[in-house]
């Protein structure tokens, strides 16, 4: 990754006295010595209604890594290249991670002026906010299979638990109708012992009493024998008997 640098070039202050020459001085060579502070400090001794003086001081809290008060003052420095403001502008959303205002910023600026860092910048804070665009993207996706593997999961234990209660409430049922079927069966059983028996009974003394009549009615026809039919076929005249006359 390319490291972004912002503008370094001190403008000359051209309204400045002798005294604030001397500040001026002093507060770049503690700039230069990496002394943020002490060179914001002592900027703010000047007259802050001076473009130069905003200027110099929004890149010493640049370098501090306090963004928020560099991008105001870059803003307040009316009067420096625009295209150089944008420029540190957008380099201090760059360093926030707020990718959308440093491209708006570096886009602003190559409008103004094309410049190769500007571009460079440009294109490298849209590669990452695409990056961390599609590393979201994914996060969110697994985020939410994992939510929904979660529900599903607890779609199939509820599933399972009606699955085992309703097994449960069947085998019940199964338990009370068989207990049912037996007690139903118990009373048939008695209410049959109760009232089919003697029936039977009764009905087996007269078929007895029948057969006993049967035989002593067979015996009383054996003792009294039936009379023989005694016709002859070739004698003609025996034949002549009335027609209403029994033969016997």
């Amino acid at each position: 990754m390319k490291k972004l640098f912002i503008i370094s070039t001190i403008p000359i202050y051209i309204f400045a006295g002798l005294t604030d020459f001397q500040t001026i001085e002093e507060a770049n060579i503690a700039y230069n010595n990496k002394d943020y502070n002490q060179s914001i400090k002592l900027y703010k001794t000047l007259d802050q209604t001076i473009p130069e003086v905003s200027y110099d001081k929004a890149n010493a809290y640049y370098k501090s890594k306090d963004y928020d008060n560099a991008i105001n003052n870059y803003k307040n420095a009316k009067g420096i290249e625009e295209n150089k403001i944008l420029y540190n502008i957008g380099n201090s959303y760059f360093q926030q991670k707020k990718w959308d205002k440093a491209i708006e910023s570096y886009e602003k600026s190559l409008k103004i002026k094309e410049d190769k860092d500007t571009k460079y910048n440009l294109e490298l804070a849209k590669k990452i906010k695409k990056k961390q665009e599609d590393k979201k993207k994914k996060e969110d996706e697994k985020k939410k299979n994992k939510e929904d593997k979660k529900k599903q999961d607890g779609k199939d234990q509820e599933n399972q638990k009606d699955k085992k209660q309703n097994k449960e409430n069947k085998k019940e049922e199964n338990k009370e109708n068989k207990k049912q079927d037996k007690k139903e069966n118990k009373k048939n059983s008695e209410k049959q012992k109760s009232s089919g028996t003697p029936k039977e009974q009764k009905m087996r003394k007269e078929e007895k009493l029948t057969q006993q009549e049967l035989k002593r009615l067979l015996k009383k026809l054996n003792q009294n024998k039936m009379p023989t039919m005694m016709y002859k076929t070739n004698d003609n005249k025996k034949l002549e008997q009335k027609n209403d006359v029994n033969p016997w």
